[in-house]
């Protein structure tokens, strides 16, 4: 079962991701300053609509809040990007560590 502790967690580091205080995130979501002191100072648990407000300010679905180890505002690359992002630290590698990979690729492949 999921504690209030990890959704005040989820909700500071999704705030500092966006450079958000509790006052902006209290703006942008329009929830009052009160109903925000209740899930920080009381620990209670915000209901639906007030968490659906939140990720509504933070641009992710319910879902996306409750995937923890995921960061929302992170860039997804396409299959093609990440082998052009492979091929471009490559290209940015030392010398000596290309060759060193190359051998180490040629060395699995025999």
């Amino acid at each position: 079962m999921i504690q209030v502790e990890e959704i005040i967690s989820r909700i500071d580091e999704l705030s500092k991701n966006k450079g958000w205080s509790r006052y902006k995130l209290n703006k942008m979501a329009d929830i009052s300053p009160s109903t925000m002191n209740n899930i920080y100072n009381r620990k209670s648990f915000p209901s639906i609509p007030t968490l659906i407000r939140i990720c509504d300010a933070f641009g992710i679905s319910l879902a996306e809040f409750f995937t923890f180890e995921m960061n929302p505002f992170e860039e997804k690359l396409s299959p093609r990007e990440e082998k052009l992002a492979l091929i471009d630290k490559y290209d940015n590698m030392p010398e000596s560590s290309k060759r060193m990979l190359l051998a180490y690729i040629q060395e699995i492949g025999k």
